[in-house]
């Protein structure tokens, strides 16, 4: 059974990005095992240093993952500060980090109606910088995602039916 990190790009308790990344944990069901990333427990990157426990953690789960899920909202047309600052831990050494080649299934979201494809494009593009192994399908955006997440949950059926062939040929490719 592949291993799956999922990955939140936000670290608000009421993230409507988790709320999706939860959903779409539930569409894995038994097919996989999956653990999640804490992404805020990750320092500002600073070459100068290791890391400390918390980028050596973060690390650690991107190599022992057989796959990456990456569920983030869009934050000023791009990538959350946070999530792109767990990812640069991860990238060293440049062209051989633990993300080559490492097959990622990427989710954005937003509470406006584009459902984060700037944020999509950008994450696609750090991950190509990288090596990483993209999941090529139509983009899985997720347009008014606050709207569509009541107490916690994400509600929208619509939005998982459209993901979950996806994601199902994604996993298949873990193996």
């Amino acid at each position: 059974m592949p291993n799956v990190l999922a990955i939140s790009g936000s670290l608000r308790a009421a993230s409507s990005a988790t709320a999706v990344m939860e959903a779409l944990i539930g569409l894995i069901g038994d097919r996989a095992t999956v653990s999640r990333a804490d992404i805020g427990a990750v320092p500002h990157y600073n070459a100068d240093h290791d890391g400390g426990p918390g980028a050596k953690a973060f690390i650690a789960a991107v190599s022992a993952a057989q796959g990456v899920l990456i569920v983030t909202p869009e934050y000023n047309y791009s990538i959350p500060g946070v999530l792109k600052n767990a990812i640069d831990w991860a990238s060293r050494p440049g062209y051989n980090s633990v993300f080559k080649g490492k097959p990622v299934f990427l989710v954005t979201t937003s509470a406006g109606a584009l459902g984060g494809v700037r944020a999509q494009a950008a994450v696609k593009q750090v991950m190509t910088a990288m090596l990483a192994d993209v999941h090529q399908c139509p983009e899985v955006v997720v347009p008014q995602a606050v709207a569509k997440t009541i107490e916690g949950r994400f509600a929208d059926q619509a939005t998982l039916d459209f993901a979950a062939p996806h994601l199902a040929a994604w996993l298949a490719r873990l193996g």
